[in-house]
C-alpha cells in the first residue's frame, strides 16, 4: 500500500487556476445574506436579483409535461432542435419583420452559455473587448476568465448611458479593439438604444473592423419605444437572447444566438464538446413558450406599474436620481447623498429595512459606489411596501 500525498504536496496540485480568479457576481451574495435572514424568519423583500416572480408560461409547462409522459428526454442536435431554431426564426418575423435563416439560429444553455460560445469562436486568447460600465458583471468576468481583456467604456447622462460610435472609435484608437459588446434594454441601467444611435454604433464598429455582439435578453421588456434588433441591421452582428426575462424561464437555462453564416459550424462544433446538447426538456418547453405571449404581456404590463410605483415613490423615500428606466426590469438609483460606499448602504438596507438590492460596485468597479440597482421584477405589492421600508428607514 502507497503513502497517502503530503497534505502541503496536495494543497498545491489542487490550487486553483489563474483564471478563475474572477471576481463574484455580487448579486449571488446578497442572495445568500437574505436567505440567511429570512431562515432566522425575518421577512426579505427581493429586489436584488432580475428574476421575474411569474411563472413559465402554461403553454410551456404544459408542452414539458406532454415530452415527461412520453419518457424519452434524448440528445437534441447540439445547434438545438429544429422545430425550435425554426420558430425562433418565425418570431423574428413576427416581433421585428426581419428576416433570419433558421440555420443561422443555435439554441443555448441560457445567454450565459450564449456568452461563453460567443467570445470563443469569435476571439483569442489576448484580444481587447470593449463592454460599457455600468454594465452586467458576466460579461467582463467571462472575458477575462477566458482570457480576453475586458476594455470599460464608461456611458453618461448626456447620451443617455448608451454607448456612442464616438466613444468606441477613442478606446479603439488607443489600443485596437476586436470586439464591443452592448446589451438594449440595459443591465443594470434599464436603458435602451434608439433604431439610430443601434445604427450608428453598428456602423462605427464595422468600419473599424470591431466584431459586434448585441445582448437582446431584455428585448420583450420594453416602455419607451420598441426594442430595434441588431439581427435586422447587419447580418455580421451576433445576438444573444433568453427565454429568461420575458418569458420568465430563469431556471429552465434557455436561451438562443443569431450568429452570423461562418461562425455555425465553429459554435456547433464547441457546443458538441463543451455541453452535447441543451437539456431537451427545456428545448420542448421553450417551443411552446412562444404561444404564451397573451399571458406574459400581462406580466410585462405588471412590471410598468412597478416601474411607475418605484419612479414615484422612491423619490418620496429620498432617493431622487436615477437613470432613465426605458425597459428591463431595473432601476439604478444614485445613493450618493446617503453614502460614498453601496455595498454597506446594501448592507445595511437589508439588515434595517429587510429590502434587499444589489450595490452598483457589481456593476460599475469605477464609479458604482455610487449607485445601487433595484429590480422590479415581483409583485405591486412588494414594491409599495419596499418603498415605504426605505422610506421609514433612511427618514
Amino acid at each position: 500500500m502507497t503513502d497517502a500525498i503530503p497534505r502541503s504536496r496536495a494543497g498545491r496540485l489542487l490550487a486553483a487556476s489563474g483564471r478563475s480568479e474572477v471576481p463574484p457576481f455580487m448579486v449571488m451574495d446578497v442572495m445568500a445574506a437574505a436567505a440567511r435572514i429570512e431562515a432566522s424568519g425575518g421577512h426579505v423583500i427581493h429586489m436584488e436579483v432580475g428574476q421575474p416572480a411569474a411563472p413559465a408560461p402554461r403553454t410551456a409547462i404544459a408542452a414539458a409535461h406532454a415530452a415527461l409522459d412520453q419518457a424519452r428526454i434524448d440528445y437534441t442536435s447540439a445547434l438545438g432542435i429544429p422545430s425550435l431554431r425554426a420558430r425562433i426564426a418565425r418570431h423574428y418575423r413576427d416581433a421585428y419583420g426581419c428576416e433570419v435563416d433558421a440555420e443561422r439560429i443555435v439554441v443555448t444553455t441560457g445567454s450565459s452559455g450564449g456568452f461563453i460560445l460567443a467570445f470563443l469562436s469569435m476571439f483569442e486568447p489576448g484580444d481587447r473587448v470593449a463592454v460599457t460600465v455600468p454594465g452586467y458583471p458576466p460579461y467582463r468576468h467571462i472575458l477575462t476568465a477566458l482570457g480576453c481583456e475586458p476594455v470599460l467604456i464608461e456611458t453618461t447622462s448626456e447620451t443617455r448611458h448608451a454607448l456612442t460610435g464616438e466613444a468606441l472609435l477613442a478606446a479603439h484608437r488607443k489600443t485596437p479593439l476586436k470586439g464591443v459588446l452592448v446589451g438594449s434594454p440595459a443591465n443594470p441601467t434599464g436603458t435602451m438604444m434608439s433604431r439610430e444611435a443601434l445604427t450608428g454604433l453598428m456602423r462605427a464598429a464595422d468600419d473599424a473592423g470591431i466584431r459586434f455582439i448585441s445582448d437582446e435578453i431584455y428585448h420583450g421588456l420594453d416602455y419607451a419605444f420598441p426594442a430595434v434588433t441588431a439581427a435586422e441591421l447587419s447580418p455580421d452582428a451576433l445576438v444573444i437572447n433568453s427565454f429568461s426575462k420575458y418569458f420568465c424561464m430563469t431556471g429552465w437555462r434557455v436561451g438562443w444566438m443569431v450568429v452570423p453564416e461562418v461562425l455555425v459550424r465553429p459554435i456547433e462544433r464547441l457546443q458538441q464538446n463543451l455541453s452535447i446538447s441543451v437539456p431537451t426538456l427545456s428545448q420542448f418547453a421553450a417551443e411552446a413558450a412562444f404561444d404564451g405571449r397573451e399571458e406574459m404581456e400581462a406580466i410585462k404590463h405588471g412590471y410598468e406599474e412597478n416601474r411607475r410605483i418605484l419612479i414615484e415613490g422612491l423619490p418620496r423615500a429620498g432617493l431622487t436620481k436615477f437613470l432613465p428606466a426605458d425597459g428591463a426590469f431595473y432601476l439604478y438609483s444614485d445613493v450618493s447623498d446617503f453614502t460614498a460606499d453601496s455595498f454597506e448602504f446594501a448592507k445595511a438596507m437589508l439588515e434595517k429595512a429587510g429590502v434587499a438590492a444589489t450595490p452598483g460596485v457589481d456593476f460599475d468597479p469605477i464609479h458604482g459606489r455610487a449607485f445601487i440597482r433595484f429590480s422590479y421584477a415581483r409583485s405591486a405589492d412588494d414594491m409599495r411596501e419596499a418603498v415605504a421600508r426605505i422610506a421609514r428607514w433612511l427618514g
